[in-house]
C-alpha cells in the first residue's frame, strides 16, 4: 500500500513539508510506503472548464503537475495533500493542480482515504482545510481525521517543530491513515468491493 504526499508549498523543505514529514514518517513506521511530491514554484495552469477531458479521457493541457498528480493516483492507495494558508485559503496552485486532476481523472482517485494538512503562521487554517476537504467529499473519498484539526503552526519549520499538538495531529493522522488502509485491504480480501454510484440523474438549478 502506497500514501502519496503533496507538498503545496513552493518552498521545498517548509512549513507544509514539515507537517507532511511527520504523517509520512508515522505511516511507514505502520509499514505504509510513502511518496511525497514536491509542487514546486512552476506555475500550474488553471482548469478552463472546457470539457475535453470527458472526450479524451484526460486533462488537454499536459506536461506539468497535474497531469504527474493524476498519474501517480493510478496506483496510490491513498492521498495526504498539504498546503500553505495564504489569505485564508490554499495556495492557487495547489487548487489549479487538484481542479484539473480531478476533473481529468476523478476516477482514479475515488474511494481512496484522504486527508488535507495545512500549516499557517497564525490564522486562516479552518477555512483552508474546508477548500481542500471538498474535493474528496465531491469523488467518494473518506477523510481521514485525527485528534484535532490537521494544522500546524508556525513561521518557519523549526516553529512547527516546535508546534507539539500540531506534530501530535500529524502522528494521530497517519496512524489513522494507515488504519483506514488496512480495513479496507481487509474488506478487499474478503469481497467487499467499493459501491457504485448512480450516475443518471443531472439537474440544473435554472431550466
Amino acid at each position: 500500500m502506497k500514501v502519496i504526499l503533496l507538498n503545496g508549498s513552493t518552498r521545498k523543505n517548509g512549513c507544509t513539508y514539515t507537517a507532511l514529514a511527520e504523517v509520512a514518517k508515522t505511516l511507514d513506521v505502520d509499514g505504509i510506503e510513502t511518496e511525497i511530491i514536491q509542487l514546486g514554484s512552476e506555475p500550474i495552469r488553471d482548469c478552463t472548464a472546457c470539457g475535453r477531458c470527458a472526450e479524451l479521457g484526460k486533462c488537454m493541457f499536459v506536461g506539468d503537475a497535474a497531469e504527474m498528480l493524476v498519474e501517480k493516483a493510478k496506483t496510490a492507495d491513498g492521498f495526504v495533500f498539504g498546503s500553505p494558508v495564504y489569505y485564508a485559503h490554499p495556495s492557487g496552485n495547489v487548487q489549479s493542480l487538484l481542479d484539473r486532476a480531478f476533473y481529468s481523472g476523478g476516477r482514479f482517485f475515488a474511494h481512496k482515504p484522504a486527508a488535507a494538512v495545512v500549516s499557517a503562521r497564525r490564522a486562516g487554517t479552518t477555512a483552508s482545510l474546508d477548500a481542500l476537504n471538498k474535493y474528496f467529499t465531491i469523488n467518494q473519498m473518506p477523510i481521514v481525521s485525527s485528534t484535532y484539526r490537521n494544522m500546524v503552526h508556525g513561521k518557519t519549520p523549526d516553529d512547527v517543530l516546535k508546534d507539539e499538538e500540531g506534530l501530535q495531529t500529524m502522528r494521530n493522522l497517519g496512524r489513522n491513515m494507515a488504519y483506514l488502509l488496512k480495513c479496507i485491504e481487509a474488506g478487499k480480501a474478503v469481497g467487499i468491493d467499493t459501491p457504485k454510484a448512480e450516475r443518471a440523474h443531472r439537474t440544473n438549478f435554472i431550466r
